[in-house]
């Protein structure tokens, strides 16, 4: 049977959204963030050594990393969901699945950590210094790396239903989370197809019933 050790507001629910989609027997072993800390608890490393969340088990086998897990399952047990090397939609189906962690979450990161700066409390002489590195950071990198990045991502949705075309895919499920949390954080108005793809996924069965399994998660 698979598990997916699921940490509460993480990556880890667009992977129980996966399986509810794939109407596949699983369990959940839930793991809670560190109150202080925000990370994921210490436990998680006799899964894995790396101690991170998402990560599935199924039989003797050990998977880690969003794209990874993705992938294995698709190609396991919804095939269609993972198209046949060389074609036009295996193409948009790799591209999709590594531009969701390796360009998008990382300029949307960095701007997240800039903007964490210059909200942290720490003394005024200190704190206005911050702020200025910080915003000139934004204002010179990640900031005009987002807005490209998601303009280029509404652009493609208004063209297509989901990101390798009719179909849905494994890609759809990769970038679900930094899109979910670009709509919460950058709001609606600037990007309607990103939003409403979103909206779209939010109203399906299998999201909603992950999410009543999934506990707390903040971009839902």
């Amino acid at each position: 049977m698979i598990t997916l050790h699921h940490l509460n507001n993480s990556r880890s629910q667009r992977i129980l959204w996966l399986l509810e989609e794939l109407g596949v027997e699983y369990e959940i072993k839930f793991y809670q963030r560190d109150a202080k800390t925000n990370l994921a608890p210490d436990s998680l490393k006799a899964v894995h050594p790396l101690g991170k969340s998402p990560v599935i088990t199924d039989g003797d086998i050990t998977v880690a990393e969003s794209g990874a897990i993705i992938e294995y399952l698709t190609h396991t047990y919804q095939p269609a969901w993972y198209p046949a090397l060389g074609t036009a939609e295996n193409r948009q189906f790799s591209y999709w699945m590594h531009f969701s962690e390796g360009t998008l979450m990382t300029q949307m990161l960095i701007k997240m950590m800039f903007d964490k700066v210059k909200m942290s409390p720490m003394p005024i002489i200190v704190k206005s210094i911050a702020k200025m590195i910080a915003n000139k950071a934004i204002a010179a990198y990640a900031g005009p790396n987002v807005i490209a990045n998601l303009a280029f991502i509404d652009k493609h949705l208004s063209e297509n239903h989901w990101f390798c075309g009719n179909e849905m895919t494994g890609a759809d499920f990769q970038m679900s989370f930094p899109l979910e949390a670009a709509i919460a954080r950058e709001g609606k108005a600037s990007y309607p197809h990103i939003a409403q793809y979103v909206e779209r996924i939010h109203t399906r069965p299998a999201y909603q019933a992950a999410l009543k399994k999934g506990g707390e998660y903040a971009y839902a």
